[in-house]
């Protein structure tokens, strides 16, 4: 059920124009400081996981593994996607506090 309120509020993100999504764009966004949250597909490959995992350590933007890369493209309206930015504060907070959640239910 946490996992449609995830997708949902990313679909209502990208609406708001606040995602930008692949490899090259998230990267991006990681490295102009405009990106204050990070979700990776957890079928990702390995490569792409460690590439963000110390990306986003070095840049201290959170990062999230999560859902799979049809599952998250679907939910911004593109095809299948490995990677994607929050570029928005707000929805990147509420998305941490649905990903803080989650373990409580």
């Amino acid at each position: 059920m946490k996992q449609d309120r995830i997708l949902s509020l990313l679909g209502l993100t990208t609406k708001a124009g606040a995602v930008v999504s692949g490899e090259f764009s998230t990267e991006k966004a990681v490295k102009s400081d405009k990106a204050f949250a990070v979700i990776v597909a957890d079928d990702a490959s390995d490569n792409t996981k460690k590439m963000f995992t110390n990306m986003c350590t070095y840049y201290d933007v959170p990062i999230y593994f999560y859902s799979d890369k049809e599952s998250l493209g679907h939910a911004i309206g593109k095809e299948k996607r490995a990677s994607l930015a929050i570029t928005n504060e707000g929805f990147a907070k509420s998305i941490e506090k649905l990903f803080g959640n989650m373990g409580n239910e």
